[in-house]
């Protein structure tokens, strides 16, 4: 079966996992899923992630992240979907909950959080807000 938006099915696996309570959870993998997780680490939302093989196809192993029983990540979300893509200029990137959480931003510079974004004067895709 084909995924029409594959950072959707990451993020909603991530979710899932983190309210279950699971250690880590499994993604198929590819470099955009990478490159947002690597976002996810470098804020401090994940543990981190390793690749594995899942059967015949590549796969990611997401290490999730609780701070005194909750999850590290409370809300997260896709902004920009298949059907409605949003984009958005460096002056012009939104703010989640006024700074406290971030916005993954799809960049020429690659894939960056927004405070990433707006230091390097770059805009672009607005992927998802977490928090």
């Amino acid at each position: 079966m084909s995924i029409n938006d594959p950072l959707g099915d990451l993020l909603t696996r991530i979710r899932n996992g983190q309210r279950a309570r699971k250690d880590s959870v499994l993604s198929p993998a590819s470099k955009l899923r990478a490159r947002v997780l690597d976002v996810l680490q470098r804020e401090g939302y994940i543990r981190g992630y390793s690749e594995e093989q899942l059967g015949d196809h590549p796969g990611l192993r997401i290490e999730l992240k609780y701070f005194e029983g909750q999850p590290a990540i409370q809300h997260v979300a896709r902004v920009s979907k298949p059907g409605r893509r949003v984009y958005s200029g460096s002056k012009d990137l939104p703010r989640v909950r006024n700074g406290l959480g971030m916005t993954i931003v799809s960049t020429p510079r690659g894939v960056l959080s927004d405070v990433e974004a707006r230091d390097q004067n770059v805009g672009g895709e607005v992927l998802a807000e977490v928090f």
